[in-house]
């Protein structure tokens, strides 16, 4: 298979139905980010926790299920698209570590150990990713559980970083105002 074709040389990419757009839609966008979403849970690991790196190589392929559904505009019944349980699952992996982490009281600064730093960066793009498909919802119909997933996936990634800071031995600052 050649990675490259020539064919978005003009700037116009193919969707999975095989329609034209323009590289800079905000359908691109949408899951142009979410595949930054993934290139970063990428650099995360592995995080030198099993469960942490686990549950990432997990979120990473729910995260081509989320870029397949956001780059089919007519999705069929047999096609990749994200559910409900996607974020099900999110959800009792917060549960589980709520219990290991000291209750919040402020927010936080983003950082800490190497991999702790790298989850914060990738919520913070996650949160990029969501507005870009909340934008793209607006403009056409997407599966609402897309939107779902990614915010909740922001949540997710922000508790993972703490986990991992805190087992790293990493402590938490408070912004001053």
């Amino acid at each position: 298979m050649k990675i490259y074709t020539g064919r978005g040389d003009a700037g116009q990419t193919d969707l999975q139905n095989m329609s034209r757009v323009s590289k800079a839609s905000p359908r691109i966008e949408a899951y142009g980010t979410v595949d930054e979403v993934n290139a970063l849970i990428g650099r995360c690991r592995p995080t030198g926790h099993d469960d942490v790196d686990e549950q990432l190589h997990e979120i990473q392929n729910h995260l081509h299920i989320v870029q397949a559904d956001l780059a089919n505009p007519e999705p069929d019944e047999d096609d990749p698209q994200v559910n409900a349980e996607h974020a099900d699952m999110l959800e009792s992996w917060m549960d589980a570590y709520d219990e290991e982490l000291d209750p919040l009281t402020s927010f936080i600064l983003p950082g800490g150990s190497e991999s702790g730093a790298e989850l914060h960066h990738a919520r913070a793009v996650c949160r990029r990713a969501e507005r870009r498909a909340v934008a793209l919802a607006s403009e056409e119909e997407i599966n609402e559980n897309a939107v779902t997933y990614l915010n909740r996936l922001s949540d997710a990634l922000f508790i993972l970083a703490r986990v991992v800071n805190k087992r790293d031995g990493e402590r938490e600052e408070s912004p001053t105002y």
